[in-house]
């Protein structure tokens, strides 16, 4: 039977067919694209000495064929289209090449070249691991030395998920070089490089941090259910949107046009010295927002002080040293611009006024203060903010006008990277199973406030990755919270010193090492900018713990104590040649209680690897704490120069680092 078909029948077949023909070639050749996980590339370290794995994804069903160095493996996407190969075991080296493609399809190979097989490290956490290469101490000069090629980085992109992703957003290995260290995690780098130069292999960093955030954010979302402490919090999570998250990105957006650029031209009319200001409240400085007794506040801060210049000041240049400031500021004097949105980690905090701009008597020095996150204004001490001539000071402490309000309010930011699992979801989950050595990791201050949950949430976490990556107990190596905040008179309980404290006991958990810092810490500076003995620190335990070296990984650790008579004995491990108190002066850090639990400083002398503590003020003693403040006033170290690790024996479960 023959069907005759009219032009515009044909027509709509002839359509049809062009549309079938173009559906099918989008699904095969479009879906069909091999790819890779993002956290491969040029460049990149493999893990050697374990079997390597790879994957990505295609057309379910496709074959598809590996090839690295002499071996060359086969394997087929499965129903979702997810493929994974596993190379056999290599010893360290390269170059190498790896490329992927299906087989018996043209076109769609991937080629990636660079790659060298060493020791990968992940190093995660809060803004500490963040704090990049060029924020840190001497940055000019190390980035100026960064040449390592064997040394290869890798960032992870910064995005936050409600469920497991099955890639990262993005990120691109780096070998490190001057010109690829500035923004790298500093503590990492320094890490890396004492390792490759001990162990002479090549080593991978990948980077995988987020400022100001709690362990529960980078812990899985069953983990966190699974226990008491995070089980509410996390269904919580439940309410969120994809959505909350654009709004909260787009706040974000508008919070930081507010800080980088002054509102209606306020920096232009409020800097004026003749702006009204009879109206503002007044404030002694230096202080911080926490005290100016306006409760919490965000947002942006104009202050203004009028001072007068001697004739022997206004004839030339001065230099205006604004001490040590908080968060981000601008700077004008007379009306003028001297400084724009300086973030208080600059390590120039001094500024020349020119002479053009000063004036004999009356002059205007004006403040805008960004006021974020709880923080903002100026530190202590007040003798740091003046101006000089060169020999001569005119202090800029005290009296000062302040406002609030004069700018568009800034968005609360909620933060959502703060929020259990999230920061796991997206930036840990998609890297499982890449081929490590082990973790770094320094965090702690985002979760201060419940201390004493840190020792289950702590291991709670690292059982959770170790569990997912399937390298049994991976070695976990982090760092000790450095001393921060203001020195304590008289000897009390801390927040700060409870976390410490939660971190020494995580040491009961496998084939972990903990770096102490807690005499490398700045007092107004929840950033110390010493970041190349904590990364040597980490390094000097992974040596020990890792690479099965002999030598020496910590400090002295609490290993005994005994009562003798109105004295404590405290005994330690890890005293090396012996122990020492710090520039050879008297011990200091020690506290001593008798069963009414009131602490006093006590007196403390060597013996041997022992130490005894006393104070007449404790007849009858029954505790010894060392170093249990916000910032203690210690000095307690071994031969290698190593602080002794903070304790308490009223709270001691008899756990040291090995």
């Amino acid at each position: 039977m023959i069907f005759r078909l009219g032009k515009v029948n044909r027509l709509k077949v002839q359509i049809s067919f062009a549309f079938f023909i173009i559906f099918n070639f989008i699904q095969v050749h479009g879906f069909a694209q091999i790819t890779l996980a993002k956290v491969f590339g040029d460049n990149m370290v493999l893990q050697r000495d374990i079997k390597i794995p790879v994957w990505g994804s295609a057309a379910p069903g496709k074959r598809i064929v590996a090839e690295l160095g002499k071996f060359r493996i086969g394997t087929t996407a499965d129903g979702d289209g997810k493929w994974m190969v596993y190379f056999p075991v290599f010893k360290a080296g390269g170059p190498y090449q790896l490329s992927i493609s299906e087989q018996g399809t043209k076109g769609t190979e991937i080629e990636l070249k660079g790659i060298l097989i060493g020791d990968v490290w992940l190093a995660s956490g809060q803004s500490n691991m963040e704090w990049s290469v060029k924020q840190a101490l001497n940055a000019d000069d190390e980035i100026a030395k960064a040449d390592f090629p064997e040394i290869r980085l890798f960032q992870v992109t910064h995005v936050k998920k409600l469920t497991p992703q099955k890639d990262i957003a993005g990120g691109k290995w780096k070998v490190c070089s001057a010109e690829n260290i500035p923004q790298f995690s500093a503590v990492a780098y320094y890490f890396a490089k004492k390792i490759h130069r001990d162990q002479g292999v090549p080593i991978g960093i990948i980077q995988s941090t987020w400022g100001g955030t709690p362990v529960e954010s980078w812990t899985s979302r069953e983990k966190l259910l699974s226990s008491p402490i995070t089980k509410t919090k996390t269904m919580a999570n439940d309410t969120l949107s994809e959505q909350d998250f654009v709004q909260d990105s787009l706040d974000q957006v508008r919070c930081w046009d507010i800080v980088y650029h002054p509102q209606h031209n306020s920096d232009k009319i409020i800097s004026q010295p003749g702006y009204n200001d009879s109206g503002w409240p007044v404030i002694e400085m230096p202080k911080l927002i926490k005290d100016f007794g306006i409760g919490q506040y965000e947002g942006m801060i104009w202050m203004r002080k009028k001072i007068i210049l001697p004739e022997t000041f206004s004839k030339s240049d001065i230099t205006l040293h604004i001490g040590r400031p908080d968060v981000n500021y601008s700077l004008y004097f007379n009306g003028t611009e001297i400084c724009k949105t300086v973030w208080n980690t600059d390590p120039g905090q001094h500024y020349t006024i020119p002479a053009k701009i000063l004036k004999n008597g009356e002059n205007v020095v004006t403040l805008r203060l960004a006021m974020l996150w709880g923080g903002g204004g100026l530190n202590p001490p007040a003798d740091e903010i003046y101006i000089t001539n060169g020999t001569a000071r005119i202090s800029l402490a005290g009296t000062w006008k302040y406002q609030k309000d004069l700018e568009p309010a800034i968005a609360k930011n909620r933060n959502y990277q703060y929020y259990p699992s999230l920061l796991f979801n997206s930036m840990i989950n998609p890297l499982i199973p890449y081929g490590i050595k082990g973790f770094l990791w320094y965090q702690g201050e985002a979760n201060d406030t419940a201390a004493y949950n840190y020792r289950k949430l702590f291991p709670m976490m690292i059982n959770d990755w170790r569990t997912r990556w399937k390298q049994g107990n991976l070695p976990f190596l982090y760092v000790q919270l450095a001393n921060f905040k203001k020195t304590q008179p008289v000897p009390s309980e801390s927040e700060w010193a409870e976390l410490r404290e939660a971190q020494s006991l995580t040491l009961s958990q496998p084939n972990t090492g903990m770096a102490c810092a807690i005499d490398i810490g700045e007092s107004d500076n929840i950033h110390p900018g010493n970041k190349q003995e904590v990364g040597r620190r980490l390094a000097l335990v992974a040596n020990k713990l890792v690479y099965k070296q002999n030598n020496t990984a910590s400090g002295p650790s609490l290993k005994n104590f005994s009562k003798e008579g109105s004295r404590m004995r405290v005994s330690f491990t890890n005293t090396a040649g012996g122990l020492f108190s710090k520039d050879a002066k008297v011990l200091t850090g020690f506290s001593i209680a008798g069963k009414d639990k009131h602490f006093h400083w006590a007196d403390a002398k060597i013996e041997g690897n022992e130490i005894v503590v006393y104070s007449d003020k404790v007849p009858e003693p029954v505790a010894v704490r060392y170093a249990w403040a916000d910032n203690p006033q210690c000095n307690l170290m071994n031969s290698d120069g190593l602080p002794a690790v903070p304790f308490r024996t009223d709270n001691w479960k008899g756990i040291t680092q090995k």
